[in-house]
C-alpha cells in the first residue's frame, strides 16, 4: 500500500499530514476549497508525487506553498520565515474566515525544524541545491539556495537579472565634456522652496546618471522623475551630435506609456536647448511588450540575448510595475553598452506578477549610502551640496546599487500644508499616530469617513456629490447632459469637432473623480461597487440604465488592443452621438493620446475586453490621478491591505482625498502591514560579484 492509500482517521490529520502523502494531500484540497490554495498549487504537488512516489509529504507541502507563494507575487517561498509564522508569510488563511485550528500552516508545521525541512527536500530528481549546482542539475523542477526554495523557471529569472545587473554595475562610460558646465545651463536657476534653498535632487540624479550604464531614478509623485530624465537625455545627446544615441522610451502598460509620451512632449518643447538638441531627444513612448516583440501565444519575445535590441539608451517609467520575469527579459535583449534608466517610485505598489524588481534594487534609495569620494565628485560637478539627515555613507563594495540610485525628495505636486502629502508620508512611514492625528483633524484636502450601518446616506452622497468642492460622479453626468452640442449631425468638419470637444470635455469631468478599492470580488470590491453605483445613478435619473451598454458608462481597456489603438488601462465613455446622416447611435469616446482635444468613438461590439469602471482597483489606477480620489477599504483585513496599497491610492489624488473606512480602524491596521515580497536578488547579486 503506497501513502496515497493508507488510512488516515480524521482526529489525526494534522498529525498524519507529514507522514502520509495521503493525509497531507486531504488537508491541500481542504485549503483549496477554502480559497487558502489554487487549484495549481495542489496540482504541483500531485505532479511531483507522480514524477517521484518517494517524496516526502514536507517535500510535496513545500512544492505547493512555493507555487502559491508565486501567486502572491513572491519568487521564492523562505522555509525559516514560513516556520516561524506560516499563517502571515503565506497569508493563508485569509484573517477574517473561520479558523479549524488543527489544519492551519502554523499548526501542521509547528515541530517541523529548519534543517529538518531541508534535508526532506534532499531529493535530487526533483531538488537541486545551491546556486552552482543547481547550474549543472538542468532537469530538477525546484532550486533550494539557502533556505530560499524557487521553481526553476523563477530561479533561473532571478540569476539572469542578477548576472546583467552586476556586469552593468563595473561598467564606466566616458562622461560628457564639460560636465559642469553642461548641468548648469540645464539647471540655470538654484532651487527655492518655501523661501529656503533646496538641494537639486533632479540636477544630482543627471550627474550619476552619466557615470555609469545603469541608473535607478526613484521619488514620490511630483518629485519630478519625467523632468530630470528630459534633461539628462538632453545631456546626453549634447555630447553626441554628429552622430545622435538612438533613444528608446517605454513602459509597462499602455496607459503609462501615453501618459509618459505626453509629459516628455511638454517638456522637450520647453527645454532651454538648441533646435538640434531638441530634435533628437523621441517623445514617442511604447510598452515594453511591443519593445521587445511578443511572440503571439508565447511567453516568448523576438528580441532576445541573441537578438538585441537596435538601441543606445532606454528609459523605462513606471519600474515599479515591472515583475521578476519581464525584467530578465528586458535585460536579456539590451545591449551590453546601451544605458538603461529606470523611474519609478519605490513605494509604490509593485507589479501584479511574482516580483518587486524596483523595491530590492532601491533599498538603499532612502538613506543614500554613496561612497565618500563619490559623494565629493557629485558635489563638485553639480554644485549641489548632499548634506541631508536621511542620507549615510557607504562603499561600492557593502552598497553597490546605491552608487547607482538616485532618490528625488521634493514634491511640487503636494505643498508643504497638503493633508495629501502629510497623510501620504505618515503611511510610507508608518507612522500611525500621525496619520490619525490628520485624519482626526481632517485638513482641507482630506475627507474621512467611518460607516456605520445607518450611514450608507453618507456615502451615497460622497459617490454623488462629492464634498466641498471635491466632485462626484454626478459631475460627469451632469456635465454629458447640460453641454451637449445642439447640432443634429456630424457632417461637416466642424460640426464633428464639436462632438469632439464635447466627448473630451465628458471625459474630463470623469477624471475629476475615481473611486479606488483594493479588492475585486465581494461587496467593497470592484464587482460589489461597480453594480452598487450604476443602480445608484440610475435610481437617481442620472442614468438610463445600470445593464448592459447605456449612455454614460465608463468602460476599462483590460487588454492592448493594437487595430484601435486602444491600450491597456484606457478608459472610455459610452455616448451617443450623431453620424453625418443625423442616425443617431451609442459610440464609446475614448481620448487621443497625441491630442487632448481629439476623441475617436468606437462601436461598443468591437469592444472585448473592457469592464465597467465606476470603482476600479488601487493596482488598475498606478500610473494616473484624479483630481478627487476616494479610497474605499473593505471591513475585514484581507492579505492585500499594506502600507504600500494606502500610499499608493493616496497619491493618485491630485486636489482631494477622501478615505472611507468599512469598519473603524482597519486604515490602521492595514498602515502597519507592508509588502515583504520574498526574493534573493539582492543576495544573489552580491554572490555575482
Amino acid at each position: 500500500m503506497n501513502s496515497l492509500e493508507a488510512p488516515v482517521a480524521d482526529d489525526a490529520l494534522d498529525v498524519a499530514a507529514l507522514q502520509h502523502s495521503a493525509a497531507l494531500f486531504r488537508v491541500l484540497g481542504y485549503w483549496q476549497e477554502k480559497g487558502w490554495l489554487r487549484a495549481l498549487d495542489v496540482a504541483l504537488a500531485h505532479f511531483f508525487y507522480e514524477l517521484e512516489p518517494s517524496s516526502s509529504p514536507l517535500l510535496l507541502l513545500a512544492s505547493a506553498l512555493t507555487s502559491h507563494q508565486l501567486g502572491h507575487g513572491h519568487v521564492c517561498l523562505d522555509l525559516n520565515a514560513t516556520l516561524t509564522n506560516a499563517d502571515f508569510v503565506l497569508a493563508l488563511p485569509p484573517e477574517g474566515e473561520a479558523k479549524a485550528q488543527s489544519l492551519l500552516p502554523s499548526q501542521l508545521l509547528a515541530t517541523v525544524s529548519l534543517n529538518e525541512w531541508r534535508q526532506a527536500l534532499a531529493l535530487p530528481s526533483l531538488v537541486a541545491k545551491g546556486s552552482k549546482l543547481a547550474r549543472q542539475h538542468t532537469a530538477t523542477p525546484l532550486v533550494l539556495v539557502g533556505q530560499r526554495l524557487y521553481l526553476r523557471r523563477y530561479w533561473r529569472y532571478e540569476q539572469t537579472v542578477a548576472s546583467h545587473l552586476a556586469k552593468r554595475l563595473t561598467l564606466e562610460p566616458t562622461l560628457p565634456a564639460q560636465l559642469p558646465l553642461l548641468l548648469e545651463q540645464l539647471f540655470p536657476e538654484p532651487l527655492w522652496l518655501a523661501g529656503l534653498r533646496q538641494t537639486d535632487w533632479q540636477k544630482l540624479a543627471c550627474a550619476l546618471a552619466v557615470r555609469g550604464n545603469f541608473c535607478m531614478i526613484t521619488g514620490g509623485p511630483g518629485t519630478g522623475k519625467t523632468t530630470t530624465v528630459v534633461r539628462l537625455l538632453a545631456l546626453l545627446q549634447q555630447s553626441h551630435l554628429e552622430q545622435p544615441l538612438r533613444i528608446r522610451l517605454s513602459a509597462p502598460t499602455g496607459k503609462a506609456a501615453a501618459r509618459l509620451s505626453e509629459s516628455i512632449a511638454a517638456q522637450v518643447a520647453n527645454l532651454a536647448v538648441s533646435e538640434a538638441v531638441r530634435a533628437v531627444i523621441p517623445s514617442e513612448v511604447t510598452t515594453l511588450h511591443r519593445l521587445l516583440g511578443s511572440v503571439p501565444n508565447s511567453r516568448h519575445f523576438r528580441h532576445h540575448s541573441r537578438h538585441l535590441l537596435p538601441l543606445d539608451v532606454l528609459v523605462v517609467d513606471e519600474a515599479s510595475m515591472i515583475d521578476l520575469e519581464m525584467m530578465a527579459a528586458l535585460l536579456s535583449a539590451l545591449p551590453e553598452t546601451a544605458r538603461l534608466i529606470l523611474l519609478g517610485d519605490k513605494d509604490q505598489l509593485a507589479s501584479v506578477e511574482a516580483g518587486a524588481v524596483l523595491g530590492d534594487l532601491c533599498s538603499d534609495a532612502t538613506a543614500g549610502r554613496y561612497d565618500p569620494a563619490l559623494s565629493t565628485w557629485l558635489e563638485n560637478v553639480s554644485g549641489e551640496s548632499l548634506a541631508h539627515p536621511d542620507l549615510e555613507a557607504g562603499n561600492p563594495q557593502d552598497n553597490p546599487l546605491a552608487q547607482r540610485t538616485l532618490m528625488l525628495r521634493h514634491s511640487r505636486r503636494f505643498g508643504i500644508h497638503s493633508g495629501i502629502g502629510e497623510l501620504a508620508q505618515a503611511v510610507n512611514n508608518q507612522d500611525s499616530a500621525s496619520a490619525t492625528a490628520l485624519l482626526n483633524k481632517t485638513p482641507e484636502d482630506v475627507h474621512h469617513i467611518v460607516l456605520k450601518a445607518e450611514q450608507d446616506k453618507q456615502l451615497n452622497k460622497l459617490l454623488l456629490k462629492g464634498w466641498g468642492t471635491a466632485q462626484g460622479y454626478g459631475h460627469y453626468l451632469t456635465c454629458l447632459t447640460q453641454t451637449r452640442p445642439l447640432l443634429l449631425q456630424a457632417k461637416t468638419a466642424s460640426e464633428q469637432k464639436t462632438w469632439q470637444r464635447w466627448a473630451a470635455g465628458v471625459l474630463t469631468a470623469f477624471d475629476d473623480f475615481r473611486l479606488l478599492c483594493a479588492l475585486r470580488k465581494g461587496p467593497w470590491g470592484v464587482a460589489g461597487l461597480n453594480e452598487r453605483i450604476a443602480g445608484l445613478l440610475h435610481k437617481r435619473g442620472l442614468l438610463e440604465s445600470d445593464q448592459g451598454w447605456y449612455e454614460g458608462r465608463p468602460v476599462l481597456v483590460s487588454q492592448n488592443d493594437y487595430s484601435l489603438g486602444l491600450m491597456n488601462g484606457d478608459i472610455g465613455i459610452a455616448l451617443r452621438v450623431p453620424d453625418e446622416t443625423g442616425r443617431v447611435s451609442l459610440r464609446v469616446a475614448f481620448a487621443q493620446h497625441s491630442d487632448e482635444q481629439a476623441v475617436k468613438f468606437i462601436l461598443p461590439s468591437r469592444l472585448t475586453a473592457l469592464e465597467t469602471v465606476f470603482a476600479m482597483t488601487v493596482h488598475k489606477s498606478q500610473g494616473s490621478e484624479f483630481a478627487h480620489t476616494a479610497l474605499i477599504l473593505p471591513d475585514s483585513l484581507n492579505p492585500v491591505l499594506t502600507k504600500e496599497l494606502l500610499y499608493t491610492g493616496i497619491t493618485r489624488a491630485r486636489k482631494h482625498f477622501s478615505l472611507i473606512e468599512s469598519r473603524a480602524g482597519i486604515f490602521t491596521q492595514a498602515l502597519q502591514k507592508r509588502v515583504g515580497r520574498r526574493s534573493g536578488l539582492l543576495e544573489e547579486l552580491t554572490a555575482q560579484e
